[in-house]
């Protein structure tokens, strides 16, 4: 797309078993690294979870999570800020517009401003934001929710 900011927002998806503690222990190895998650969602299943977040410093994450043998994937997640919930049905329908598929979403925990942060898998991140983009909506990128 051009014109389009280099650097988007970095998911991390980490499957782990699905036992007591084990959250815990994933949010408190990025905290006492000064690595903070901003959007986290938890999918499970009696034995295993998936863990998807969005942090502040995807860099000191990624090499974190190697060095304590979490297993991951990455994956670039459309961030959109709206500022309200009476804009949903409106993001809703411009997706519908273009006929684009959304595989799941969440929210970010910060509130900037007062507005509400919403993360978006969808099949063609590029066809996404230009849709957003018409619309006026503001999609972000990483160093915008990045410290």
């Amino acid at each position: 797309m051009r014109g389009r900011q280099p650097d988007p927002v970095t998911q991390f998806s980490i499957f782990t078993a699905n036992r007591m503690g084990r959250l815990h222990d994933l949010i408190a190895l990025l905290s006492s690294n000064s690595v903070h998650v901003l959007a986290v969602t938890v999918l499970d299943t009696s034995e295993t979870a998936i863990i998807r977040i969005v942090v502040d410093d995807p860099q000191a994450a990624r090499v974190l999570l190697k060095e304590n043998n979490f297993a991951f994937t990455e994956s670039q997640l459309l961030v959109v800020e709206i500022a309200s919930a009476t804009q949903l049905p409106e993001l809703m329908s411009a997706f519908l517009e273009a006929e684009v598929n959304i595989n799941y979403m969440y929210c970010f925990i910060p509130h900037p401003e007062g507005k509400s942060i919403l993360g978006i898998s969808m099949e063609d991140n590029e066809v996404g934001e230009r849709v957003l983009t018409r619309h006026s909506f503001r999609v972000l990128r990483q160093s915008d929710i990045s410290r």
